[in-house]
């Protein structure tokens, strides 16, 4: 199968400990990069694994792996894995893969996973919600909600979301978290079709013309799938919509490539807050954004 048959695709670069004394790919290592694909699959359903298993109450299990060998791939080669699901029975369900360097395939995959209860691994049905998922990602629907509102209609979800990020993961003391400001600020929250939170921010007034964006946060196990990107452009059109010229925000130091790429630009010196580095950024605006 050609790789744009593919929805999900992973990319990864073969490391020199993957190859064998023939210099090639060592076979078993392609198992893995399948497995990774697996992983990245369930990234693009927006799923955080523990929390949406929790929730569909039970868990996919292995149950059989075939590969076919068309040609090797070597050390620094970087490949593309695409990953899609072909069809899902009553507990099982099928996966089709090829790896694959540029348009060349170099290993196609068959994988077969059983859905269990993990207490005793016995097959249980494979939750209607997933079925859902499966066929609409496959189909090209989008696997996530956004929501702009107020706190009132989306604080409860957006809060743990922060809780998670900020206070569990980065160790921010709660009262430096919730600030105050929540209550007046405009709410982005994305969740997934599990009807989960998986991502939250905020677009606060400064004063006339002028908000700031905040509180920018992503399940831990979904950054780097554009959840964050789908935010922050949906509150900066938010504040050109009402007639902001300015939109400043103070990053944390390490995601300020990220808003770079978004059109900010830096405004000021590093500074420290909360027991991280931070650095002010801001972008003007114009009322026809997209």
């Amino acid at each position: 199968m050609p790789l744009t048959d593919y929805r999900c695709h992973s990319r990864l670069r073969v490391r020199w400990a993957e190859i064998d004394m023939q210099r090639i790919v060592f076979n078993a290592h392609y198992l893995t990069y399948f497995d990774t694909a697996i992983t990245d699959y369930w990234r693009a359903l927006a799923l955080p694994y523990d929390d949406a298993m929790h929730t569909l109450g039970g868990e996919p299990y292995l149950k059989k792996v075939t590969l076919e060998y068309h040609a090797s791939a070597r050390e620094g080669d970087m490949l593309t894995i695409g990953m899609r699901c072909l069809r899902v029975g009553n507990s099982s369900m099928l996966f089709d893969g090829g790896i694959f360097r540029g348009e060349q395939l170099l290993v196609s995959g068959e994988l077969i996973y059983v859905f269990a209860d993990p207490a005793n691994q016995r097959p249980t049905p494979v939750p209607a919600l997933l079925r859902e998922l499966f066929t609409g990602f496959e189909a090209g629907e989008s696997t996530t909600q956004l929501q702009l509102g107020a706190w009132q209609d989306l604080g409860d979800r957006a809060a743990r979301v922060r809780q998670a990020v900020f206070i569990d993961e980065q160790g921010i003391a709660p009262a430096i978290e919730m600030d105050g400001q929540d209550a007046t600020a405009l709410h982005a929250l994305v969740t997934n079709r599990l009807d989960q939170p998986v991502a939250t921010g905020r677009l606060v007034t400064l004063s006339p013309g002028v908000s700031r964006i905040g509180r920018m946060a992503v399940h831990r196990a979904l950054r780097g799938g554009r959840l964050g990107r789908q935010m922050l452009d949906a509150l900066v059109q938010a504040a050109a919509k009402r007639g902001d010229h300015q939109v400043v925000l103070h990053a944390q130091a390490s995601a300020q490539p990220f808003y770079e790429r978004a059109g900010f630009e830096v405004s000021g010196p590093r500074y420290e807050e909360a027991g991280l580095p931070h650095v002010p950024m801001q972008r003007a605006l114009t009322t026809n954004l997209p």
